[in-house]
């Protein structure tokens, strides 16, 4: 990193997923400007994380205001103002964040990356949203002149986990997932089974997820024994570290399981028709996908047998 030459800014403000898959365009944006000042625009959860990567020089927390919060608005236009930047990356490419290109008005305009409205470098595809996460970004970037961009990856993380006393093999379980939307979980019960069947295998069920997610996994914890319940103990950096131990990772369409799949272990995403794998599923060197309807009509036998342990 540098503190002289041009200065870029780039926008992604979450979530997490989203975050995990922009690591290759982050990577492929330090490396076409290696002499540039980078800045990144995000949102507090992420500031920390990704401020250890080494590819910014700055990291500006986005609070993101909102509009009954006119003085949130003026302070993020004059930050943006007084960046002094020459071009623009939006990976966050929202309506919020094509509203920040018109923040610079009447200002000179930077070169701009994204889909705002009259922007210099325009993703200009209208089956942009047909595409998959890490195959629009890339594009979008070869459109503003970044021909390489390289998978999205975690390399760079590091984190001890000496605290939490695992003990190879374990599996990682993601059983939890968005509050708000229920419809893309499989069922706790289900689950509970599968721990249990890993464990008679002498593999340890290591249950992951947030506060938020705590009746889920204690109720997966109750019903087996064996079962070791991280929730709300982890950080970014954690899970990604656990995930290169782990024997292998099952999990709902949730963030942490693009973490633990970019980080590299086997992992099996479970899908359901509220969210399209096509879209927007994780990538890793070993990532199976499972996709039903409804997914309290997928069995644990077929989850069972599709899961790979290493």
């Amino acid at each position: 990193m540098t503190a002289g030459g041009e200065r870029i800014l780039v926008i992604k403000l979450g979530a997490l997923g989203d975050v995990v898959q922009a690591t290759g365009p982050f990577a492929a944006i330090r490396a076409h400007h290696p002499d540039a000042h980078i800045t990144l625009l995000t949102t507090a959860p992420y500031a920390v994380f990704l401020g250890a990567s080494g590819w910014f020089d700055d990291i500006d927390p986005d609070s993101r205001p909102g509009w009954r919060n006119p003085g949130g608005w003026r302070d993020l236009r004059r930050r943006l103002r007084d960046g002094g930047y020459r071009r623009v990356y939006d990976l966050q490419t929202s309506g919020r964040s094509s509203l920040y290109y018109r923040l610079f008005w009447p200002r000179r305009l930077p070169e701009w990356s994204g889909i705002a409205t009259g922007c210099s470098h325009s993703h200009a595809n209208p089956r942009r949203d047909d595409m998959h996460t890490v195959e629009r970004q890339a594009e979008q970037l070869a459109m503003a002149g970044i021909a390489v961009v390289p998978p999205p990856t975690l390399d760079w993380v590091n984190a001890d986990i000496s605290r939490f006393g695992l003990t190879a093999p374990y599996a990682l379980i993601v059983a939890g997932g968005s509050p708000h939307r229920p419809e893309k979980r499989w069922p706790a019960g289900r689950f509970a089974q599968l721990a249990r069947r890993l464990a008679s295998r002498g593999v340890m069920p290591v249950l992951i997820g947030t506060r938020a997610e705590a009746d889920v996994n204690a109720m997966i914890a109750a019903l087996c024994e064996q079962a070791r319940d991280l929730t709300g103990e982890t950080g970014f950096a954690d899970i990604a570290v656990l995930a290169r131990a782990a024997a292998a990772a099952v999990g709902n369409d949730t963030g942490p399981m693009h973490l633990i799949a970019t980080a590299g272990a086997p992992s099996l995403a479970l899908f359901s028709q509220f969210s399209d794998p096509a879209l927007c599923a994780p990538r890793g060197a070993d990532v199976q996908i499972i996709r039903r309807p409804l997914l309290s009509d997928l069995e644990v036998d077929e989850v069972e047998a599709a899961l790979r342990l290493r």
